[in-house]
């Protein structure tokens, strides 16, 4: 019996930061991630959809509208999916955030007043696309090629890189490193170790308690833990077949076929609706009515 969940399955990054009365655990790792640059004080969740993407496509996990302790509004995407073309979806997504800010007319008063946009890729069990350096934060901006001075404040990326986190506890010093730990870690402990004794690491402890999800709750744990193993699986085979070419192609498949057979065992053995199918798979609404339009015909 394990005593905590994995935190970095879908499932349970949603349910352990993922609503309301649990933010102030999503506020404190984010301020962390921006190591004193922004000091976030309340956030709101917003409707987290991209129009356009598809099935095989995660979707993303949290869409942000952040006060700092300045009175700055701004707005926060954080994603965790491995994806083809991941910088280049990133680079859409935060277009697609300034863009929406446009008022539908009086334009010229408008002046262009836009808000902060940051993205944020929580990236678990993947590497950064085209090669990395070893570091395990990349913190992204528009800058002078020439000169390295920032020529745009207010756009920025981070890359959290945890395949290249290794720190032991004797390491950690900062609280970034603390969350990265956590998040890594926390499914093989057995209790809450005396160094992370703080108010908002006892409360995600006490939140991430595998004894108290219902049923119901732990047969959506059971099936994201081992979506997520499987994923992984379908990573390691294609890295060990040695071509980036293999990797992206076998990655986007097995997601696929994975998503597939999610669907067809909430569908069968459990009976859900197809909204709560949509949620928690992470896939489309006409994705889910083909699987029981296949399942109707008999077919696999």
């Amino acid at each position: 019996m394990i005593r905590y969940i994995d935190p970095l399955t879908d499932f349970s990054f949603k349910r352990l930061f993922g609503s309301e009365p649990n933010k102030d655990l999503l506020i404190d790792l984010l301020n962390g991630i921006f190591r004193g640059r922004k000091r976030i004080v309340d956030l709101i969740y917003n409707k987290n959809e991209h129009v356009g993407d598809g099935e095989a496509i995660g979707s993303v996990i949290f869409d942000l509208s952040c006060t700092g302790d300045d009175g700055s509004k701004f707005l926060i995407e954080v994603q965790r999916t491995e994806q083809i073309y991941l910088k280049r979806r990133m680079l859409y997504y935060s277009s697609k955030l300034i863009s929406d800010q446009a008022p539908k007319g009086k334009r010229a008063s408008w002046n262009y007043d836009i808000s902060e946009v940051y993205v944020i890729v929580l990236m678990d069990g993947f590497p950064m696309p085209g090669g990395s350096d070893g570091r395990y934060l990349h913190d992204v901006c528009l800058c002078n090629r020439d000169s390295g001075e920032i020529f745009y404040e207010e756009l920025g990326f981070f890359y959290v890189e945890l395949v290249n986190f290794v720190k032991d506890e004797s390491d950690l010093q900062t609280d970034l490193d603390k969350w990265l730990y956590v998040l890594k870690n926390m499914s093989r402990m057995d209790k809450i170790p005396l160094y992370l004794r703080k108010s908002i690491f006892e409360k995600l402890f006490q939140i991430a308690e595998y004894s108290k999800l219902n049923k119901e709750e732990r047969e959506m744990y059971d099936v994201s833990l081992k979506r997520r193993w499987d994923e992984y699986s379908v990573r390691e085979t294609a890295r060990q077949k040695g071509y980036e070419e293999g990797i992206q192609q076998g990655i986007e498949k097995g997601i696929g076929t994975k998503n597939y057979e999610i669907v067809k065992k909430l569908i069968i053995q459990h009976d859900w609706s197809d909204e709560s199918i949509v949620d928690f798979a992470e896939v489309s609404l006409e994705f889910v009515k083909k699987v029981r339009v296949d399942l109707a015909k008999g077919e696999k």
